[in-house]
């Protein structure tokens, strides 16, 4: 009997003594493991070259000329030619006061003193990118002109439209105005329409050899989109408000004329542009950049200018207006005497 439970307990001290060497022995083989990964990732981390991110230098900034649509060209414009170029780019106060009022700009601002102290080089931009554009020398650098083509900043739209986003309480003023404006109707399709008059009545034929939209290009534009959408609804602002209810056809009561007609809220009319579905625009930046942030259907008056106009030398049709836009071809007939046939 002590025999055999003698022989029981030497059983058991061997199982015990044999299943102790087997895990002594895997954790040596598992710890040895571990250790040679975490050695083969040390290495690799210590092979692989960091990514360094080029920061950008110096001080680019833009001499703001202009009302809002110029404004907003040359800040696009800035933002992304200082970009390419490697540079840090800034705006003055003067710039920021005007677009911080309805966007959410980032640009830092530089002092007006700062401004006066720096030797810049000061360098003119005509309205399009050019290929030395994307090799501008200088730290110091105050870009000029009227540049407001998408040619400049459309390969980074995104970034572009993320600093014209809006206030909130913008968009919420623009939604609440288009619910008023919608009224009782269904599935509605809003169309925002600017129509440009003003100066521009005078200056288009008598310096540009040009016109302004007239009523046969807006009956064709609005008609458009009534051939298209089942419930459009048409809001529009301008500068000549008393001029669009007499020339535009609402004889559908799908016209919706917003404001009073004066420049004195700019912000205003062209959030409610912008937060519509499509655009309609005749002629000047206020109406591209409309068009550039709704992101939908864009009609644009097309060839308002003569074939020997001096605007065609600052000016080209291709890098003012997207190739999906849709253009509708001006009626030059007060210019030449020739009846439009179009």
């Amino acid at each position: 009997m002590v025999t055999h439970k003698f022989w029981i307990l030497v059983l058991v001290v061997v199982i015990f003594i044999g299943n102790m060497s087997y895990i002594y022995y895997n954790n040596i083989k598992v710890a040895s493991l571990l250790g040679f990964i975490q050695s083969s990732e040390l290495q690799n981390v210590t092979d692989t070259k960091p990514v360094t991110v080029p920061r950008l230098t110096g001080m680019w900034t833009v001499g703001p000329a202009g009302r809002l649509g110029n404004l907003m060209g040359e800040y696009a414009t800035l933002y992304a030619l200082a970009k390419l170029n490697g540079h840090q780019a800034y705006i003055n106060q003067n710039m920021h006061n005007q677009l911080s009022k309805i966007f959410k700009i980032k640009l830092p601002v530089i002092n007006d003193e700062a401004i006066s102290r720096i030797r810049w080089r000061d360098y003119w931009l005509h309205d399009w990118m050019s290929p030395e554009y994307a090799n501008i020398q200088g730290e110091f650098v105050r870009l000029g002109g009227y540049p407001c083509s998408f040619t400049f900043y459309d390969h980074i739209k995104n970034e572009i439209l993320e600093e014209f986003t809006f206030l909130d309480y913008v968009k919420e003023e623009s939604y609440a105005y288009l619910d008023k404006a919608r009224g009782d109707r269904e599935n509605v399709t809003f169309v925002g329409i600017h129509v440009r008059r003003g100066d521009y009545v005078h200056v288009m034929p008598n310096t540009w050899k040009g016109v302004v939209a007239d009523k046969g290009y807006l009956d064709k534009a609005t008609d458009y989109f009534r051939q298209k959408y089942e419930n459009p609804l048409f809001i529009v602002t301008s500068n000549g408000m008393d001029w669009c209810k007499e020339n535009m056809n609402n004889s559908r009561g799908d016209i919706h004329f917003a404001g009073d007609g004066h420049e004195g809220s700019p912000g205003r009319d062209f959030a409610l542009l912008a937060h519509c579905n499509h655009t309609i625009m005749t002629i000047g930046t206020f109406g591209v950049w409309a068009g550039y942030l709704v992101g939908g259907e864009t009609v644009y008056l097309d060839k308002y200018v003569l074939p020997d106009s001096p605007f065609l030398k600052v000016f080209k049709y291709e890098a003012a207006f997207l190739p999906e836009w849709i253009g509708i071809p001006a009626d030059l007939s007060p210019l030449t005497g020739k009846k439009d046939t179009n």
